[in-house]
């Protein structure tokens, strides 16, 4: 299964993201998930950085809303747009889900 998580939380339980098991995964950071392709805690990336295997992606709208430029984006997150995202969805994954 090719599986796309769209992220939406700063705060929270990660676990059932270490937990989800696919032959693809694509993890989207949207909404306020946005800050773990930005903010690192002492020194490190956040923790959702750290699925072995997964592609990870950023909404540049989310990032600019925050006020965050694509420069300051952890080097593992590749930058998107609503347009990519939906590119992504209908041609890169078979399900999707929402955490």
């Amino acid at each position: 299964m090719k599986l796309g998580v769209f992220y939406s939380e700063l705060r929270g339980n990660h676990d059932v993201l270490f937990r989800l098991k696919a032959e693809k995964l694509g993890i989207f950071l949207v909404s306020n998930g946005i800050y773990h392709a930005i903010i690192k805690e002492k020194g490190e990336p956040s923790p959702v950085l750290q699925k072995q295997g997964a592609d990870y992606y950023v909404l540049s709208e989310d990032l600019q809303t925050r006020g965050f430029s694509t420069d300051e984006v952890d080097s593992n997150v590749k930058v998107v747009t609503y347009s990519d995202i939906a590119d992504h969805i209908m041609n890169d994954y078979d399900k999707l889900a929402w955490l």
